[in-house]
């Protein structure tokens, strides 16, 4: 797609600054500030990058509040995060879209109840009892376990493996090679062996979930592992069984949730973030990254380092280390010190 720099503006319903002359530039795509050329737009979400946004050959900025001085038409919105969501979502690669109705390739369990609109890719397999809604689409090599329902417009993406008895609700989006309903990592310890514990559950995803690329979420040993709705889980992060995300959490790439901890609701977990046995963590809580979480978490308490403390504790035990090496030196020298004060005291005797 191409807009001009005044068409974009309508889009967005921004204000438009500077640069007059400039307006019917074409736009075709979105970049960073140092990478932009003349027909593209970037934008400004922090005062610290103006000095390289003077010396950037963008065609147009996007800002939050007018520029004074910067010869470049500025399209001035109340949040440059949603207007770029919306930019973004102008120029995206058109690409080919999926194809309605069942490709020959899949085979289909004659139980399974497939609603209108949904696109089943080549070698998909859906197994006897499974629900798929409205629009919803199924990628290439997908395999779809017994009993199992997805909801209308969601995206299960290639290479997925969704286990029986698992419920993904409206618009959820799987992405490449992830797991879900796989059997947890259950095991106890019985006459000198491991032996695996059955796990009857399922998993429940609710309404707009996202998950990443590789991802895991194991089935409950009963009951249900639950993912709350509107929650977001980055690529290759393990989902252990039994546990609960509430709504609209965050959880980035490398995480571990082990088995049956509760994440509140709005939870933010970093990368590489590992959270212990039956651990819970209040509403709003966040986790820095790489953070070891063995004990509970209180709502709204921003926790860093391993084991996880407040992050405050965290960040002035990062000062006082880096500050280690000087403090051994004086330590070594007043050792040094004092050992020569005592031996003139010898001296002296």
């Amino acid at each position: 797609m191409e807009l001009t720099v005044a068409q974009l503006a309508e889009r967005l319903d921004a204000e438009l600054a500077g640069g007059a002359d400039d307006t019917d530039r074409q736009i075709t795509a979105v970049c960073p500030i140092e990478a932009a050329g003349e027909n593209e737009v970037t934008f400004m979400t922090d005062d610290k990058y103006k000095a390289a946004l003077e010396k950037s050959r963008a065609g147009a900025v996007i800002v939050s509040a007018h520029i004074e001085g910067l010869d470049k038409p500025q399209l001035i919105v109340k949040n440059v995060n949603s207007a770029l969501i919306e930019t973004l979502s102008a120029f995206a690669p058109q690409l080919r879209a999926a194809t309605e109705g069942v490709d020959p390739t899949a085979r289909i369990a004659d139980s399974a109840r497939i609603a209108e609109g949904v696109s089943i890719g080549p070698y998909v397999v859906i197994d006897e009892g499974v629900e798929i809604g409205q629009n919803s689409i199924i990628a290439a090599g997908c395999k779809i376990g017994e009993n199992s329902k997805i909801g209308a417009n969601s995206r299960i993406d290639s290479n997925v493996v969704i286990y029986h008895n698992c419920r993904l609700g409206k618009h959820v989006i799987v992405q490449a090679n992830s797991t879900i309903g796989s059997t947890g990592f259950g095991y106890s310890f019985i006459d000198g062996a491991h032996q695996l514990i059955p796990h009857n559950g399922g998993v429940v995803i609710e309404d707009f979930v996202h998950i990443g690329s590789n991802c895991c979420v194991d089935r409950a040993k009963f009951a249900n592992t639950i993912i709350g709705a509107g929650t977001k889980i980055d690529n290759l992060v393990q989902v252990a069984h039994n546990v609960v995300i509430g709504k609209c959490c965050l959880i980035a790439a490398l995480s571990g949730l082990s088995g049956s901890c509760k994440l509140g609701d709005g939870v933010v977990l970093a990368g590489q973030v590992g959270v212990g046995n039956n651990i819970k963590i209040g509403d709003g809580a966040m986790v820095a990254a790489q953070a070891g979480v063995i004990g509970d978490v209180p709502a709204g308490q921003k926790m860093a380092w391993t084991p996880a403390i407040k992050a405050r504790d965290a960040f002035r035990l990062v000062t006082l280390t880096m500050r280690l090496p000087k403090m051994a030196e004086q330590l070594k020298k007043l050792t040094k010190r004092t050992e020569e004060l005592e031996a003139a005291e010898d001296d002296k005797k």
